[in-house]
């Protein structure tokens, strides 16, 4: 998970300003695999986002793979940042993971305040289905 979030550091550290890393953000985005519409249900919406997003877990605590889209690009994009460091890991590796590459990136301070709220809903969303995997979910 360290590499996955050290290769994101590096990634963006190419570009030169935020306008370039929103773009970026966006084609990563672009770039997620489908999401089946009858995944799209208010089960999987993760709420506290003011963009839509659904996210669909699947798996055990042995590995949890982890599907989600959003309506809005630069969400998008943050999706795939996530799905990179979180996705096919164990649940315990998930809990005990936290995501250094934000704060490394800055994006706390270049996302607005409701992107930066959804960010941190869509990572609590996350640590939730692994906690409830290790059957210490609520």
């Amino acid at each position: 998970m360290n590499n996955a979030q050290r290769e994101i550091v590096e990634e963006f550290a190419l570009f030169g300003d935020w306008t370039e890393r929103y773009q970026y953000l966006i084609d990563l985005g672009r770039k997620l695999p489908p999401f089946p519409p009858e995944r799209m249900t208010e089960a999987n919406r993760v709420h506290g986002c003011q963009s839509q997003v659904w996210m669909d877990v699947s798996g055990d605590a042995a590995k949890l793979d982890i599907r989600a889209t959003s309506d809005s690009t630069i969400v998008s994009g943050l999706i795939a940042l996530l799905l990179r460091v979180y996705s096919g890991r164990s649940a315990q590796e998930i809990l005990d993971t936290d995501p250094g590459f934000i704060e490394a990136l800055g994006l706390a301070r270049h996302l607005s305040p409701t992107r930066s709220n959804g960010l941190a809903a869509m990572l609590a969303a996350i640590k939730a289905h692994a906690a409830n995997a290790l059957g210490i979910g609520n």
